[in-house]
């Protein structure tokens, strides 16, 4: 609420004595701003220090006013880019200077508690309770401990604040205090069900801190943040929900739309091909889990023509199948098999990039056979996926797919989107489907 606009509104100043260039000076603060708060809602690091984040601060102005300066120099000449250069580091050096009186502000309202967030810490080990100490002597890193979960019958003996549960009751634990914050240290934990509970409904709005196990080591990668002499990392919640689906369904819908369009004569040829060789029933309808486990019928250009509708439901498709003939076969290593899940797309049964959809009776059966399976229901299933760009097709390892397709859903982003569909068209391309 403090940090960003301060921020835009230093980054400005240069209009004041150069309204002439008012064009570049708003456009390289934009994106300054946007480069400084990741593109997303900026927290406050819990350990505050301007000189630990000046080298950060400066490298993306200086990447922001890079940007604008060379297209100033590509549609003016080097005097009026020499002009913006000068009057954005008088703006620099405003906003360091700014950035020392708002960290000195929030950490004011640390101390006097007006800002103090809800914290439940996860674990009820050695370092939990050293945090928990800390967080109490030391109000400025602006975490009030609520109490902790560990599935420990014996909570520490000293400790400063209450067993509140098991690591089971997390969610209800959250809703009932109304925590903002989860803190994970150490403890009595299972990290299975850890990980489901952190990605409970209650618990996925809050701020997930983590406290790395190997935590006495230093951390090369990034801009750490710590409590006292413990390093803290700050996990990304994955964006499931609110604009970022928005965007999302209209980047499916415009694209899809598109490319069915365009394959449009491709689809016709090889519709015609499938009935010259199988007879009629060209399309073939299966059922599919989808979000939130939900069954829809999945749209393929038929390659085989099952013996019974039980076989499609239950049987593992394994390559080679002697069922499967000539044309069948090309349209299956060419993935032309799948272009009407277009069609799904529009309609919003799919999306163009997520975990790949599978029939109730191997969901239920890999659900049970394999952690975490079901979480990749948490998004749309896709027509592509990361799984399936990296080698993961066909009769490969179950528990690999389900590792891949949730580290895609918490890492999601458009630009990640993009990069599969780049890599599936060069999949297509080359011929190295099933």
């Amino acid at each position: 609420m403090l940090v960003p606009p301060v921020d835009l509104l230093l980054l400005l100043t240069p209009v004041l004595w150069n309204p002439e260039q008012w064009k570049a000076v708003v456009s390289g603060a934009l994106l300054a701003v946007l480069l400084l708060t990741g593109g997303g809602r900026y927290r406050a690091r819990l350990h505050l220090s301007v000189l630990d984040e000046l080298p950060y601060i400066l490298g993306r102005i200086l990447a922001a006013s890079a940007v604008v300066g060379t297209i100033i120099a590509f549609r003016h000449d080097l005097d009026d880019v020499t002009v913006y250069l000068v009057n954005a580091a008088v703006s620099w050096a405003l906003v360091v200077a700014g950035r020392f009186v708002t960290t000195a502000v929030i950490r004011a309202a640390r101390k006097r508690a007006a800002v103090a967030h809800r914290t439940i810490v996860v674990g009820g080990g050695p370092v939990a309770q050293e945090l928990v100490g800390i967080l109490d002597r030391y109000p400025a890193y602006g975490l009030a401990v609520l109490g902790f979960v560990d599935d420990s019958e014996r909570p520490p003996a000293g400790s400063l604040v209450s067993h509140l549960g098991r690591v089971d009751d997390l969610e209800f634990v959250v809703r009932t205090t109304e925590a903002d914050v989860l803190l994970v240290a150490d403890g009595a934990l299972d990290e299975t069900t850890l990980l489901d509970r952190v990605r409970r409904d209650a618990c996925v709005e809050c701020d997930l801190l983590v406290v790395p196990r190997l935590h006495h080591f230093h951390n090369q990668t990034g801009l750490t943040d710590h409590i006292g002499s413990i390093p803290i990392v700050r996990i990304r919640n994955p964006s499931l929900r609110g604009p970022a689906r928005l965007a999302k369904r209209v980047f499916d819908v415009v694209v899809s739309g598109g490319f069915l369009i365009l394959l449009t004569p491709l689809l016709a040829v090889s519709a015609l091909a499938v009935r010259l060789e199988g007879g009629p029933g060209v399309i073939f309808r299966q059922e599919r889990v989808g979000e939130d486990g939900k069954i829809f019928q999945c749209l393929k250009l038929r390659s085989m023509r099952p013996a019974t509708p039980g076989e499609s439901a239950s049987r593992w498709n394994v390559a080679n199948d002697p069922r499967v003939g000539p044309v069948g076969r090309f349209l299956r290593r060419t993935s032309i098999d799948e272009i009407p899940q277009l069609w799904n797309i529009v309609r919003g049964d799919m999306t163009l990039v997520g975990p790949r959809p599978e029939r109730p009776h191997f969901v239920d059966q890999f659900s049970a056979e394999f952690p975490r399976y079901r979480e990749r229901h948490r998004v749309r299933s896709g027509l592509t996926g990361l799984a399936q760009v990296s080698g993961l097709r066909g009769d490969t390892s179950i528990a690999d797919r389900a590792r891949f397709d949730n580290y895609y859903i918490e890492n999601w982003s458009l630009w990640l989107d993009t990069k599969i569909l780049i890599r599936t068209i060069t999949e297509v391309v080359l011929a190295r489907g099933r």
